[in-house]
C-alpha cells in the first residue's frame, strides 16, 4: 500500500523573525550566499577557525576571508583573524597558534600565529602547494603539490630533458585526461615532509611516497581527509591508487605508512583488498587506525564500510559490516571509545556515533545535511549542516546529538526570501520497493493562493546519488520554485541511503528500474497534492539525470512540455571510447568493454531510439566536462536539430562537470527558466 510520510511544512530558516518576505529567490541571491568552510577546532576545544567565501562578481571569482569563533561563550559572532584575513587551510598547532596557507609573492606559503598576535611565514616553499597537514607534536609539516619524479618539492636539483619545440605531448598510457585537466606526464600530487626547526620548515622536502606512482590526496576530489598522522607524528597515513595502464579501470585505492621523515620506503597496509580503501584516521592512543573499505573492485558506488586495524598486530575488523548504510566521513572521540561518522540515510545525511568496541550504531541528529565533524573533548562536537532551506552554518553537537546553532551567515538575506514548502512522500516503485521522494513548493502569497502550479521533476545525477534535504550551490531546488513551480524529486533505484542492494538495482538497469520509479513517483506526487498540474510539466537532470532527459527523449515522449539536459549521455558506444574513468561506464553495463558484450551498452542508448523523439529540449554542456565530453550534448543537439524540434545548445568553454563561475551559474538559470517559461508559463 503506498503510504506518504506526514506532510510537514517547513520554513525557510530565520523567517519566522523577520518582517513579510519579499521575493522569490533568484540565482543572484544564491551566488551572493556567504559560504561557511569546514570549521577546525582547538586541542582546548574553546576556538574554531573557519573561512566564510563570499562572492566578487567583478572578478567572477569567490574569496575566502578566515574567522574564530569562541565556542565557550553563548552568542559569540565569527571575528575576522586580524592579519590573517586571506588565509586558507587553517588548523590549530598543539601549542594553540594557528597554523594556515596565505599568499606571499606568487604562491601560498605557511604561517604561524598565536591567537592575538602577528603572523609570522614559516616556509619557504619553492614550489605550488595544494595543501598542509601538521604532526599533532607541530614539529613536522607535510605538504602535497602536483609535481615531477622529484626527491624534494622544488625539483632543485633535477634534471629534465628538454621540451619539444612543438606543442603537443605524447602518451603511453591513459589517463592522458582526468575530469577537467589534461594530464602532465610524469606529474603526479606527491606529499613532502619538513621538519620545523627555529620555529621555520627546513629543507626541501622529503617525498613519502618513496616510488610509488600515483596521487596523493586522490584526484579529482581528494584532499587532507585522505592524509593522516599518527598521535606521535612518527608515522604518517595516505591513500593512493598504484597507476600503469591498468588505472582509468582501478578502484583500488589502498592505505600507505610511511615514516614521517621519509627514512624508508611506505608500506601496503590494505594490499588484501581490490577495492577501494580510504579516509585514514589514527585514534588517540595510536593504537588503531579506522578507515572505510569497499569489498568489490571496479566499483566507486559500493558500501563503504568502517574498519579498525590494530597497528601492532595488523588484525583488522569489520566495525559496520551489520549496518546496511556507507560511511561518508570518520572522527574519532576524543577518548577514543566510540567514531562519530556521517552516512545518507532517507534523504537526509545525520551524524551517527559507533561504539568502538561493539559496533554499535547510534543516530545522533535529525533532519540536515550534516558534514565536517569535529570532536570535542566534552565528547561533543561541531559540525557544518545545511538543508534545502538554507546553506551551510556551524552547530554544536552534545553527546547524545542534541544540536544548537552557532552561525547565521545568511540570516538576512534569508529572511528576504519567500518562504518553501517542503514534503517527504514515498510509493511503491519499481519491483514493488519503496521508493522515496520530495516536493519543493513556493510559499509566496501569489503562489500559495494558486490553483495550479506547473511541475519540474528534477532527475539527480550519480546515478548513485540523491537529490537529499541538502543545499547546492549548483542545482539549488529553492532556486527552481522561484519562477513559481513545483519542483519534485524522485530518489530512483540506483540512489543512496536506503541500503546497499537498493544503490546495486540500477547496475545493468539504467533506463529500466529508474524510468519506472520516475513515472509512478510523478504520478503518485501529483495525485496527492491537487495544486501540482499534472498537465504542465517539464523535467531536467544533470549527469545521469542528463542521460535520463535523452532517454526520457525515446521512451517516455508524450508526458513533458520540455526537458533540460545538462551534460548527459546521449550515445552509449561513444561514451565508452571517450570518458576517462572506464571503470564506472564497464561496472554500469555489466563489467565488460564495450567491444566484449556491445548489447549490455546498446540496451540502454539513447541513441537507438532518436525516432521516437519530439519533446523540445534545451541542452547544457561544457568544453572542459571530460567525465561525460561535450561530444555527447553537441550530438544530442544535433539530433534535436535534424527532426525539427525546438531545441537550444548553452556551451560554456571554461567549465567542467560543473558550472561553477558565479556568472555562468546566473546566465545557466536564466537560460534554463527562459525555457521553461515558454512551455510552462506561455500559451500552450
Amino acid at each position: 500500500m503506498v503510504r506518504s510520510l506526514r506532510a510537514a511544512a517547513l520554513v525557510a530558516a530565520f523567517v519566522s523573525a523577520s518582517p513579510v518576505v519579499a521575493r522569490p529567490m533568484t540565482a543572484t541571491d544564491m551566488q551572493s550566499m556567504h559560504r561557511v568552510g569546514a570549521p577546525e577546532v582547538s586541542p582546548d576545544g574553546k576556538w574554531a577557525v573557519f573561512t566564510i567565501s563570499d562572492t566578487d562578481f567583478d572578478a567572477n571569482k569567490r574569496n575566502n576571508t578566515l574567522y574564530l569563533l569562541d565556542l565557550t561563550r553563548s552568542g559569540a559572532t565569527p571575528q575576522r583573524v586580524a592579519g590573517a584575513e586571506k588565509g586558507h587551510d587553517a588548523v590549530f598547532g598543539s601549542d594553540g597558534a594557528l597554523y594556515f596557507l596565505m599568499k606571499s609573492g606568487d604562491r601560498d606559503q605557511l604561517f604561524r600565529m598565536p591567537v592575538g598576535s602577528a603572523p609570522q611565514q614559516i616556509s619557504d616553499f619553492g614550489a605550488d602547494v595544494s595543501g598542509f597537514k601538521l604532526s599533532p607534536a607541530g614539529d613536522r609539516v607535510i605538504v602535497w603539490a602536483d609535481q615531477k619524479d622529484c626527491p624534494d618539492l622544488a625539483c632543485a636539483a633535477t634534471t629534465f630533458p628538454a621540451k619539444p619545440a612543438g606543442s603537443g605531448r605524447t602518451y603511453d598510457k591513459l589517463f592522458v585526461r582526468h575530469w577537467d585537466s589534461w594530464a602532465e606526464p610524469g606529474t603526479r600530487s606527491r606529499i613532502y615532509a619538513f621538519p620545523i626547526e627555529g620555529g621555520k620548515l627546513t629543507g626541501g622536502g622529503v617525498r613519502l611516497t618513496g616510488q610509488l606512482e600515483g596521487d596523493t590526496p586522490s584526484k579529482p576530489m581528494g584532499g587532507g581527509e585522505e592524509i593522516a598522522f599518527a598521535p606521535d607524528g612518527k608515522t604518517v597515513f595516505f591513500a593512493l591508487r598504484e597507476a600503469g595502464r591498468i588505472e582509468p579501470l582501478s578502484t583500488n585505492l589502498d592505505i600507505f605508512a610511511s615514516p614521517a621523515d621519509g627514512s624508508t620506503p611506505p608500506v601496503n597496509l590494505t594490499d588484501a583488498n581490490d577495492g577501494t580503501d580510504n579516509l585514514p584516521a589514527v585514534s588517540p592512543d595510536g593504537r588503531t587506525l579506522a578507515y572505510f573499505a569497499m569489498a568489490r573492485a571496479g566499483y566507486e558506488a559500493d558500501r563503504q564500510v568502517l574498519q579498525l586495524r590494530d597497528l601492532a598486530t595488523g588484525q583488522t575488523r569489520a566495525l559496520t559490516q551489520g549496518w546496511d548504510r556507507s560511511v561518508g566521513s570518520i572522527e574519532w572521540a576524543r577518548d577514543g571509545k566510540s567514531l562519530l561518522v556521517t552516512a545518507e540515510d532517507t534523504l537526509e545525511q545525520p551524524v551517527f556515533r559507533v561504539d568502538a568496541l561493539t559496533g554499535k550504531v547510534t543516530r545522533l541528529t535529525k533532519d540536515g545535511h550534516y558534514g565536517n565533524v569535529r570532536a570535542l573533548p566534552n565528547e561533543g562536537a561541531v559540525a557544518t549542516m545545511n538543508s534545502i532551506m538554507a546553506p551551510d552554518d556551524i552547530y554544536l553537537l552534545n553527546r547524545s546529538g542534541k544540536t544548537r546553532q552557532l552561525t547565521y551567515a545568511n540570516r538576512e538575506l534569508l529572511a528576504k526570501l519567500d518562504p518553501v514548502t517542503f514534503k517527504k512522500f514515498s510509493f511503491k516503485g519499481a519491483n514493488n520497493d519503496v521508493v522515496w521522494g520530495w516536493t519543493l513548493k513556493p510559499g509566496g502569497p501569489q503562489y500559495a493562493a494558486a490553483a495550479k502550479l506547473p511541475v519540474l521533476l528534477l532527475v539527480h545525477g550519480g546515478p548513485q546519488g540523491t537529490f537529499a534535504n541538502s543545499w547546492s550551490f549548483r542545482w539549488n531546488p529553492r532556486v527552481f520554485t522561484g519562477p513559481g513551480y513545483a519542483a519534485v524529486s524522485v530518489d530512483f533505484h540506483g540512489s543512496t541511503g536506503y541500503g546497499q542492494a537498493f544503490t546495486d538495482a540500477i547496475n545493468k538497469n539504467w533506463g529500466g528500474w529508474p524510468l519506472e520509479d520516475l513515472q509512478k513517483g510523478l504520478a503518485f506526487a501529483t495525485a496527492n497534492d491537487a495544486q501540482l498540474d499534472a498537465d504542465k510539466a517539464c523535467a531536467a537532470g544533470g549527469s545521469y539525470g542528463g542521460y535520463m532527459m535523452n532517454w526520457i527523449e525515446g521512451r517516455w515522449p508524450d508526458r513533458f512540455k520540455c526537458l533540460v539536459q545538462h551534460d548527459g549521455v546521449f550515445d552509449a558506444r561513444a561514451m565508452a571510447y571517450e570518458t576517462e574513468e572506464l571503470w564506472f561506464d564497464e561496472w554500469e553495463h555489466g563489467g565488460k568493454p564495450y567491444y566484449e558484450d556491445p548489447q549490455a551498452f546498446e540496451q540502454w542508448n539513447p541513441a537507438n531510439y532518436v525516432t521516437a523523439w519530439k519533446t523540445p529540449q534545451l541542452v547544457i554542456t561544457s568544453e572542459n566536462d571530460f567525465r561525460i565530453p561535450y561530444t555527447q550534448g553537441i550530438a544530442a543537439f544535433t539530433a534535436l536539430q535534424r527532426r525539427d524540434i525546438p531545441s537550444r545548445l548553452l556551451i560554456f568553454p571554461d567549465e567542467n562537470h560543473w558550472v561553477l563561475k558565479p556568472k555562468n551559474s546566473v546566465q545557466w538559470y536564466d537560460e534554463v527558466f527562459s525555457w521553461l517559461g515558454k512551455y510552462l508559463n506561455g500559451p500552450q
